[in-house]
């Protein structure tokens, strides 16, 4: 067998015998259809572009660019093709297999990411992600992407082959650890049942995958109660400032993140041991802490954490108003001490508390003339003012909603309304929610944190009514709130006097059939915020 190549280069026709595929070619995927089409053309004018090959000593040539043409030549039953030999390294080779492969249009994302992870393992000579990007024709922020995809959990490699997900949805996955890829691989689809029958699988556009992803993986560092420096804290993966899994890690591929939302953590597990080592640092450290939860719910019997009706959170900042100076959240008292939260939301912070029962800034004594008739009667009266305000108000405000049109963009509302309801205080923010059905649950990290996910799945009509909603609330909190609800009822033409009658028709009906039964009356007053 003759191999010898006497020049640099060198062009001749080649017996297909003497070729052989290289196992370092990024191509993977000949689709059938497109090899018979090129033998059909084979057969009529040949093989127009010679294939690059090098020197295998005895055992003829191996093919650095045109594995797609050798195969079709075979299908096409030709005895030799014209092929250029050149003298190659394995480093040379494997680079022109990339520029001649990866600049195609049709080749496979995973494909590209192979090519350019191989290129990047040699050891002589060493390339750097930008000198690949140079070789290739692309950026390194390209590059750098779609290197990340060699780290796909074997699952997610064969969705993507099968095209049951988008490189778009690749590219998100890959960013994770693999120990959550799975897991956000089965939220890129939802089913679908019909009749009966087994449910479809629909893949969901890609944004869906990124707000499950910045919903329940992602982690905000500059959030986070412990020191993200502190190697000690779990010695088993060190701290976050070196660790591989923060996106600040790795800019070509978080760029766009950081610069919104800043360093975050891809490893909701690791940040959830670090949470729970800096709890019981702290409480190790400071034993006479407070253990407090943000949770609804009863909490476990015997357990030392204090639920939320047993203490009161002192505010930092000071009251913005004479309204806001009365509440109790806002005075200070003997008793009050340092928490560290065990519990719900905001595990790991330390917040300033009154636990004290006995506390008559917090916990006021009732009043000795309670089994004084007319001091009963005037509370009674009292109750039933509040409950009807708090009744009318909520009707007008649905009222108001229910004629809010849809003029903004989704994105302009959705900006609107997060910044507005950030200004709210935990009592409106509960009414807001309530008024479209949201309910807290134990865990579930606060009922400000239910509401902003339910805003970024909610529609444009709703972020429009919840705009109009949470500004009359907003204006409520700093005025006088039937002043302000009126103006809202007269722009938007709400009959406010007709719906106030209509509360006070149902609570005197209620009243009465409680007087004629002597059961209590049902719960249509409860006080709504």
């Amino acid at each position: 067998m003759q191999t010898q190549v006497n020049n640099a280069t060198e062009y001749r026709n080649v017996s297909l015998s003497l070729l052989s595929e290289s196992k370092t070619n990024p191509r993977r995927i000949f689709e059938d259809a497109a090899l018979k089409e090129l033998a059909e053309s084979i057969r009529t004018q040949g093989v127009l572009s010679p294939l690059l090959v090098r020197p295998l000593d005895e055992r003829g040539f191996e093919i650095v660019a045109g594995a797609r043409r050798y195969r079709a030549a075979q299908m096409a039953e030709q005895d030799t093709v014209p092929v250029r030999i050149v003298n190659l390294s394995d480093a040379a080779a494997l680079e022109a297999q990339l520029v001649e492969n990866l600049i195609r249009a049709e080749i496979h994302p995973m494909e590209e990411a192979q090519g350019f992870r191989a290129l990047l393992d040699l050891d002589e000579p060493k390339y750097s992600i930008e000198q690949i990007a140079a070789k290739v024709g692309k950026t390194p922020i390209f590059v750098a992407s779609r290197l990340k995809l060699a780290d796909l959990i074997p699952a997610a490699v064969d969705a993507f082959y099968a095209d049951e997900i988008g490189v778009g949805h690749a590219l998100l996955l890959a960013k994770l650890p693999a120990n959550v890829q799975e897991q956000a691989l089965s939220a890129c689809f939802k089913e679908v049942y019909n009749n009966g029958a087994k449910p479809a699988r629909i893949l969901l556009p890609v944004r869906n995958l990124q707000f499950w992803i910045d919903s329940n993986i992602l982690l905000v560092l500059k959030d986070a109660p412990f020191n993200k420096r502190d190697a000690q804290l779990v010695p088993s993966v060190g701290s976050c400032a070196d660790c591989p899994k923060r996106t600040g890690h790795n800019k070509l591929l978080f760029g766009d993140d950081l610069g919104r939302q800043g360093d975050r953590c891809t490893d909701p597990g690791c940040y959830a041991a670090k949470v729970s080592a800096h709890v019981a640092k702290t409480i190790a450290a400071k034993p006479e802490l407070v253990q407090i939860s943000t949770a609804y719910g009863a909490q476990k019997e015997g357990s030392p954490v204090l639920p939320r009706n047993k203490y009161t959170a002192i505010q930092d900042e000071k009251p913005k108003n004479k309204q806001q100076a009365q509440r109790p959240e806002y005075k200070s008292c003997k008793f009050t001490t340092e928490a560290i939260v065990t519990e719900g939301s905001d595990v790991g912070t330390i917040h300033k508390v009154c636990a004290n029962a006995s506390c008559p800034v917090h916990h006021p004594k009732q009043q000795n003339s309670r089994d004084d008739e007319k001091w009963k009667a005037e509370q009674e009266r009292q109750r039933k003012e509040q409950a009807i305000s708090n009744a009318t108000g909520l009707r007008v405000l649905a009222a108001i909603g229910d004629a809010v049109p849809v003029r903004l963009m989704k994105r302009d509302l959705l900006f609107v309304i997060e910044k507005l309801v950030g200004t709210l205080d935990e009592s409106h923010v509960e009414m807001l929610a309530r008024q479209h059905g949201i309910r807290q649950k134990r865990d579930d990290g606060g009922i400000a944190k239910t509401l902003g996910a339910f805003l970024r799945r909610a529609d444009e009509g709703t972020l429009s009514r919840l705009l109009v909603e949470s500004s009359i609330l907003l204006a409520a909190s700093r005025s006088n709130p039937t002043s302000v609800l009126r103006d809202a009822a007269s722009i938007y033409k709400v009959d406010a006097d007709a719906i106030a009658t209509k509360v006070r028709q149902e609570f005197t009906a209620k009243e009465k059939a409680k007087r004629t039964t002597g059961q209590p009356a049902a719960k249509g007053a409860k006080k709504a915020a």
